[in-house]
This record gives structure tokens, sequence and C-alpha cells, in this order.
């Protein structure tokens, strides 16, 4: 059986968590014999294709980017190519341009889309796209969404219930790198003892300037992994805030942020608003057994924190809430310790990689029977 994902991005130009979900869901597939081809696209010199962890990640050239949307003529021809010899085409909702392809090229096979979140911020764009949107989804066999909260607080979603299923994205343990005995001593020396942690790209809805404001008038050491577009508004803050207890890190490799989940005390996860569907980086606090905060704001970050079981949730754009949590694990630390090893045991039950990729493949087998 061959599959073909579309998105705008793949985990060799970007380290986002759709990336890292598409990646991890193509090297399970690979390893049951599944053919994976991945279509993306690049602003880089890398266009053609290569091999990446037993799949096919093909790269065309990006052309133009409007609100945020990726165009590319090469992908067009290179999407029909693919899509003809493939058995079922996977898509990663939102990009708009995916859509148009879609019709475009007349795409008759099976399809399914994994729903990663609604359209958030670009309300005047989300005008213009709506019909396209709904044609769209009304157009794929199956819609996948990766936990239950967000089908409950998304109003696109609820139309579409009858062709709804639900698979959570999960890690593969065993994929992630061990950091050697010199890196661990590195980051030991360089950081204090006991610190709070966040990973990911630094984008708008992270809420990573809300957190900034809770740690004002506190001193517990928090560490930011990731760059992005508001790197250097982020800096400025906490400069005006005379912050010292922020340690920026920029972007690192796999094996430095293996060690600092390590070594962490807790994971901060502050994203406030709806852009943040599930979180990647929050899982990989669950499956390191750290105890986890994050902000309800009615999607799967509430779906992996259980508040008071392995973590703490807080109101979202509450700096006030966030250092409250933020102290109450400080000073608890062996009800922190529990909570940590309870998001192992959550992470186990519902999030492995394993998991994931027998519920997708049941369910690519379903629709091509059904066509």
């Amino acid at each position: 059986m061959r599959i073909l994902h579309f998105y705008k991005t793949s985990i060799l130009d970007s380290t986002g968590g759709t990336e890292q979900f598409i990646h991890q869901l193509a090297c399970g597939l690979a390893k049951e014999g599944f053919k994976v081809d991945v279509l993306s696209l690049t602003s880089k010199n890398n266009v053609g294709t290569r091999e990446t962890a037993g799949y096919l990640s093909h790269r065309a050239r990006l052309d133009f980017e409007i609100a945020s949307t990726g165009f590319s003529v090469s992908a067009i021809l290179r999407f029909a190519e693919l899509a003809k010899n493939a058995d079922l085409i996977h898509y990663h909702f939102p990009w708009p341009f995916m859509d148009i392809l879609h019709f475009a090229c007349r795409i008759k096979k099976p399809t399914l889309v994994t729903y990663h979140s609604d359209v958030i911020r670009q309300k005047y764009w989300l005008k213009l796209y709506r019909p396209l949107k709904t044609f769209f989804l009304k157009s794929v066999n199956r819609i996948v969404v990766t936990s239950p909260n967000y089908i409950r607080s998304s109003e696109i979603l609820v139309k579409y219930k009858k062709k709804i299923n639900i698979i959570p994205i999960g890690l593969n343990e065993k994929s992630y790198l061990t950091p050697s005995a010199k890196k661990m001593t590195f980051w030991r020396e360089r950081l204090e003892r006991k610190f709070f942690l966040f990973v990911g790209v630094l984008r708008y809805y992270k809420g990573l300037h809300i957190l900034l404001e809770a740690a004002k008038g506190c001193d517990y050491p928090i560490v930011i992994v990731g760059s992005g577009p508001i790197e250097k508004e982020l800096k400025l803050q906490a400069l005006k805030l005379g912050l010292n207890n922020i340690h920026f890190l920029g972007y690192l490799s796999e094996e430095d942020k293996v060690a600092l989940l390590i070594l962490c005390f807790g994971v901060l996860f502050p994203s406030h608003l709806r852009s943040e569907a599930f979180g990647v980086s929050l899982l990989e606090g669950a499956m390191y057994s750290k105890p986890m905060i994050s902000s309800e704001i009615g999607t799967g970050t509430s779906f992996i924190n259980i508040s008071g079981q392995t973590g703490l949730v807080v109101p979202p754009s509450d700096p006030l809430a966030l250092r409250h949590a933020m102290q109450y694990l400080w000073e608890h630390p062996k009800e922190a310790e529990k909570m940590g090893r309870n998001a192992k045991k959550r992470f186990r039950k519902h999030f492995t990689s394993e998991r994931m990729v027998r519920s997708y493949a049941d369910l690519y087998g379903q629709l091509i029977k059904a066509n």
C-alpha cells in the first residue's frame, strides 16, 4: 500500500509539532511495510527527493506566501505525479494551497485529512477561504482529529461528526537520542540544578509573553528552547521586565533537547490560543515523566495534561495563575514527582507511536476497501 502525505513543510525544514507528527507516522508506517511519500515545500536550495528514515521526502520550491500560506508552481505537477501512484492521499489541514490542488488535480483516490487546527488568526482571509474549505472537508472520505477536546470546542468540526475519527498523536520513545555523558555534564554545569523548561517554535500563540509576565517577581529558573518569529520581541520584553531567571537557548540539537528534558524539573506549555491544537513538546514532557503546566484552551493540551493528575492546567492569558502553578509544583516536589509518573503512565496508555500507526493503518485499509 502506498500512502502520500501532503503538507506545507516537513521535518527536514521545520521542527514544528505537525512536522514531527508526520515524520513519526511515516517512519512507523514504513516499518510496517507501507510505501510512504511525503511532499512538502521548501524555501531552501534542497528541492528534490531523498530517503528519510525509510520513507521518501519530496520537496518542491516555495515560490511565494500569502497570509502564511505557501504556494508552489512546481508542486502542482509533482503532487499530480505522486497522487497518481498512491493508493491513498493523506492531507494535513489547514493549508489552502493543498485544497486547491485536491480539486485542480481531480483526485479520485481514497482521501483523509488530519485536522490539526481551526484557522484562528487570519480572520479576513478566512472569509475568502471558507467556501473552499467547506468543499474540501466535504469531499475527503474521513477527517481525523487528534483529541476529543478539539471536536467539542470547534465550531467547524461539529458539522462533520459523522465522518470523524479520533487518533491521538503518538511518539516513538526509542527514536529519541540518548544524550552522551559529556552532554549531560555540560548542561548540568551550565544551568541551575532545578529549572522549568519550554520547548517549541517561538510563535504568537505559544503564550510566552504571558510566561515572561508570570516570571516577574519570582526566581524560578526558566529555560526556553527554540527560535521563531517573535524571538527578538520576547527577548526585549524580558529585558524590559528585568528578568534574570530566563535562559533563551535558541534552536538546539535533538541530543541537547533530550538532555534538557531529562534534567528539567517540569515542563511549561503556556499556549493561550486554539492554534495550539495538541502540543507535541508537551507530550514529550509526559514521555520523560515530567509534571506539566498548560492552559485550558479547549484543545488537545488538556487531553495530554490532566489537571491534578499529570500536572496543572490554568486559565489562558493569566500570568498570576501561571505563577501560582509554578510555585505550587516548586514547593511540592513530591507531588510534582507523582504527577510526572502519572504523565508517563498516561503517555504509554494513549500516546505511543505504535498505537497511532496501528490506528491509521486500520483506517487506511477501511477506506481503500470501501472505495
